[in-house]
């Protein structure tokens, strides 16, 4: 389901889809993206014969600015019985860009590589573009694309042969990902998935990405900014090195300062959603407490996003008798 937020009343919630085969997971969760103009996209995941993690990834077309959606189609064509999920979808090629993390190649949960691949699905719901972006990476956090200057930008958790899970940025250039590079070299060396991928935002060549680590065993959320389109980036910044859980969200102003939102563990074990913002010149602003929440899964992954001068966060509310989804406006300039 979805809501347009409208100054600050949220619409009637409409549905997209429903159904009793889909898998359902706290951190891969279904998205609702605005492509351009009335075109609109969403996904889901949709189990499959084959076992616990065998599920496969739905995306529907809206052609009137969500109030109708067609027939699902699914971006991958192994027809494996594997992990296909933690998409982003983005305008691309005239049409939707997807990203996701396909488990083709992995013979069973904790065997194999998870790989990073790609498709376009143009106007008509026809998969025009299916491609192999990176070998093998990390198996389970998010990843994030934004659109540059020269196309899209992808971040995601890589992984090394030696358990080096760092997080990496990845360019489209003429419709082709190029390889992926660190963001920085953290070098968190660990034997499992943390299920905590990075944030990006751009705004014209000014790319932003924020990131959990726990690299040396010590947590922090980390930021750091490109001012070439994803190139290259700035020296990364310490963003939240108290309690940080990560779950992070970056927005974007148009003076170049930036907002950082993070899940930190409060010192009564609950969950507090805080953020923090970054000055054009890498001056870090206090820390602001902006709800409480569980600390644990069921609260999900709050959502950032600028919306003019203001911002919107979004998260789950856990902590009464019925779960609920709430949001806050802040208006506040960036």
């Amino acid at each position: 389901r979805y809501s347009v937020l409208d100054e600050s009343d949220w619409s009637t919630p409409i549905t997209i889809s429903s159904g009793d085969d889909w898998f359902v997971n706290w951190a891969d969760f279904p998205s609702v993206v605005k492509i351009g103009g009335e075109l609109w996209a969403a996904h889901w995941l949709a189990k499959r014969p084959g076992g616990t993690f065998a599920y496969d990834v739905a995306v529907s077309l809206s052609h009137d600015g969500g109030q109708t959606w067609g027939e699902s189609i699914t971006p991958h064509t192994d027809n494996t019985p594997t992990e296909h999920g933690f998409v982003s979808l983005f305008p691309w090629q005239d049409g939707v860009g997807g990203l996701w993390l396909d488990g083709r190649n992995m013979s069973g949960h904790d065997n194999g590589g998870m790989t990073l691949r790609s498709a376009v699905i143009d106007t008509e719901s026809e998969l025009a573009f299916e491609h192999l972006a990176d070998e093998m990476v990390c198996d389970c956090c998010q990843t994030d694309v934004t659109v540059g200057p020269e196309g899209p930008v992808a971040v995601y958790r890589n992984r090394t042969e030696e358990e080096i899970r760092d997080i990496y940025v990845m360019r489209a250039i003429e419709g082709k990902w190029q390889p992926g590079s660190p963001v920085d070299e953290d070098g968190w060396k660990i034997a499992g998935c943390p299920v905590n991928g990075p944030a990006i935002t751009s705004n014209g060549e000014a790319l932003a990405v924020a990131w959990f680590t726990a690299a040396d065993e010590t947590p922090k959320v980390r930021f750091a900014r490109s001012a070439d389109g994803g190139v290259s980036f700035e020296n990364p910044l310490d963003v939240a090195i108290t309690r940080p859980a990560g779950r992070v969200g970056v927005a974007l102003a148009d003076d170049g300062s930036a907002t950082v939102s993070w899940l930190r563990v409060g010192a009564d074990a609950k969950g507090e959603i805080v953020i923090r913002n970054v000055s054009h010149d890498g001056e870090l602003g206090e820390e602001r407490l902006i709800a409480t929440t569980n600390a644990g899964r069921m609260s999900g992954f709050p959502q950032l996003v600028r919306d003019d001068d203001n911002l919107v966060l979004a998260w789950t509310d856990t902590l009464g008798k019925i779960t609920q989804v709430r949001s806050a406006l802040l208006k506040t300039s960036l």
